[in-house]
């Protein structure tokens, strides 16, 4: 069976390489158009171009995929695979394949359809998440489900360990899908829509800190926004970044600094308190709270969440 294969991230390199080991002809790779990275802008292209560049395989980066209908039909394949694509499929993408479009969808569907479903299982505090192997239709991920495999989600998972994890899952979840197509024993489950729930793209002003919360919640902000784009907070009226923390007993004013020594910076929270173990003062680097206590950069009293 041939196939074009959609992606752009570095995590999507794990599904198409493991459709190339276990036998599967690519006819092209369609992803993203260079874009400027780095403060001279420099032309970049995405990991999954590099990739495809590297090993050989024929690349389309169109602007917008719906402008090059007749390009896709050229190829001549029989099905699309994408994962973390970023473009919207019109209807006349999805008939440019006569086996269909699947997606490699990293939630439970129909819970989490939409851009950031890592992120909101981690955010919500659910227990579990996993990849679902969908036909894709026109709509926002509500097409039928060929096949779906769960994993817990670990107290100290972040967006980037769950992801890894997740991509993994997905590299052997697409193959054992496209066999069953290839072979005529795919079966299709209908969405349960009752059931849906939808996550938009994640906003820099969604990352923002409030110690009024309770610790439990921060605590899951900060790992669902590790490693992009970071939950954040101000001390002193400046940035900081926020990579680890952990809910903690304590009480005392939002905010406020409780502890600052080796084992964290302890920050009362609405409910109890939340212990930072690595942050990122502004125009500065990642450090552990033990470095930044020593640098004299937060000590006990001192307010996070104020502008002063």
């Amino acid at each position: 069976m041939k196939i074009v294969y959609a992606g752009a991230n570095a995590l999507s390199v794990l599904p198409l390489a493991a459709l190339r080991e276990a036998g599967f002809q690519i006819c092209a790779v369609l992803t993203q158009p260079d874009r400027p990275a780095g403060r001279k802008g420099t032309l970049t292209p995405c990991p999954l171009k590099e990739y495809a560049a590297a090993e050989g395989l024929p690349v389309l980066d169109f602007v917008r995929v719906r402008d090059h209908v007749a390009e896709l039909l050229s190829v001549g394949a029989d099905c699309m695979v994408t994962c973390s694509y970023g473009q919207i499929l019109t209807q006349e993408v999805l008939d440019a394949f006569p086996r269909g479009v699947f997606n490699v969808h990293t939630s439970l569907l129909p819970r989490w359809r939409g851009a950031s479903p890592i992120q909101h299982a981690i955010l919500a505090g659910d227990a579990e998440t996993g990849v679902t192997v969908m036909r894709t239709e026109a709509g926002l991920d509500t097409g039928d489900m060929l096949l779906q495999e769960r994993i817990p989600i670990a107290a100290e998972d972040t967006a980037g360990t769950l992801a890894q994890k997740l991509f993994e899952l997905g590299s052997a979840c697409i193959v054992r899908a496209l066999r069953a197509v290839e072979g005529g024993d795919a079966v299709f489950t209908p969405q349960d829509g009752s059931r849906a729930t939808l996550c938009k793209k994640i906003r820099k002003e969604d990352c923002s800190v409030d110690f009024s919360e309770p610790a439990e919640k921060i605590c899951r902000l900060v790992r669902a926004m590790n490693p992009e784009p970071l939950a954040f907070t101000r001390l002193h009226g400046k940035l900081v970044n926020l990579y680890f923390a952990a809910p903690s007993e304590g009480s005392g004013p939002c905010g406020q600094v409780l502890r600052a020594d080796k084992r964290g910076i302890l920050v009362a929270a609405g409910e109890g308190a939340v212990n930072i173990t690595q942050l990122q003062f502004e125009g500065g680097k990642r450090l552990a709270a033990a470095d930044a206590v020593n640098g004299r950069k937060v000590a006990v009293g001192d307010v996070f969440g104020g502008e002063e």
